[in-house]
């Protein structure tokens, strides 16, 4: 069981009411042993071993029918970016109404991400910072946007019309003049790929939303946000008021959301209040259970529901994915 106690009270008092019958949860992690070379671990305390080292789709299942238990749940995902992982292993176990997405790094052929992209069905692709950084010799806090990705697949991906989910780099984040700029850019000069920027541009405290240029995104239809690991009120009112609700998309960021904690603003930074021994980051442990935590999960599913537009609850924990990803696949 994963499901505590307090876990069950909090669906049925709080959530069960409220919450759509479907879900698709844009922004979960599935990876498999089988993506790692024989006889690879991970480190003691990350957080991937409280899942026994890997996080497949059945599990993924299991847990949400526990959490879940009245909703359809579906998923958009893509493997876990460990230096170590076989990038051209596709999540497996994708139901009919699930969705891919393929890991990539700048210094892969456009051809072969394009061959990768057509036979495992997939939506799109996720670049990640520690692969540009490696590619180029790089701090991870010193690579751009446009190191993320070469020219020659950000063409193809534009052509095949295809989704890139985009975790900005930079200490900033959504607040860094550099990634403003840049994801502009990237706007303005591949109009056909779906752009989405994780986690609100990973924007957790206020000051950093505050200071992005989140409304120069409206007037690009090719634009999505999605609220993974967010569970501030203030910064998902604040992107409700100056963005779109039919381009936001929820995502959890499993299996990470699934650790038992909530994140909270301190001083104009953000923190992990976290009651397991694991390390995801900036993180203040309590691991002698002084406060009774739910998961990270739920503290986010509390959140949009408290804070997304009257009209919009379908749109922004189903529909709004559905459609695009859906879109994207009968291409």
């Amino acid at each position: 069981m994963f499901a505590t106690e307090i876990d069950r009270k909090i669906y049925a008092e709080e959530l069960s009411p409220r919450l759509p019958e479907k879900i698709l949860d844009s922004h979960v992690h599935i990876w498999s042993k089988k993506d790692f070379p024989a006889g690879f671990s991970f480190p003691a305390k990350d957080c991937c071993n409280r899942f026994g080292g890997e996080f497949t789709i059945p599990q993924w299942r299991e847990i949400m029918a526990e959490l879940l238990p009245e909703q359809q749940v579906f998923l958009n995902c893509f493997g876990t970016p460990h230096a170590a992982a076989d990038r051209t292993q596709l999540p497996a176990g994708a139901g009919e109404n699930d969705f891919v997405n393929l890991l990539i790094s700048p210094d892969d052929p456009a051809e072969k991400v394009e061959e990768l992209l057509d036979a495992g069905g997939a939506v799109g692709v996720k670049p990640y910072l520690n692969y540009a950084a490696q590619v180029f010799g790089k701090k991870d806090n010193d690579v751009e946007i446009f190191d993320m990705l070469s020219k020659e697949q950000l063409a193809m991906l534009n052509r095949k019309k295809m989704a890139v989910t985009l975790h900005i780099p930079r200490s900033a984040r959504f607040a860094d003049p550099v990634n403003q700029k840049q994801m502009i850019e990237l706007c303005e000069t591949y109009p056909d790929i779906r752009i989405i920027f994780a986690h609100i541009g990973r924007a957790y405290y206020m000051r950093n939303i505050r200071e992005s240029n989140i409304d120069d995104f409206v007037r690009f239809p090719n634009v999505y946000f999605d609220t993974a690991m967010l569970n501030h009120e203030g910064i998902l009112n604040y992107t409700f008021d100056h963005f779109p609700a039919e381009r936001i998309l929820f995502g959890s960021d499993s299996p990470i959301a699934l650790l038992r904690g909530k994140s909270v603003e301190i001083n104009n930074q953000y923190a992990y209040l976290m009651a397991e021994d694991y390390e995801i980051g900036t993180v203040i442990k309590d691991t002698c259970n002084m406060v009774k935590f739910t998961t990270f999960f739920y503290e986010q599913l509390r959140a949009v529901i408290n804070t997304v537009p009257a009209g919009q609850l379908e749109n922004v924990f189903y529909n709004n994915a559905n459609k695009l990803f859906r879109s994207i696949k009968a291409k």
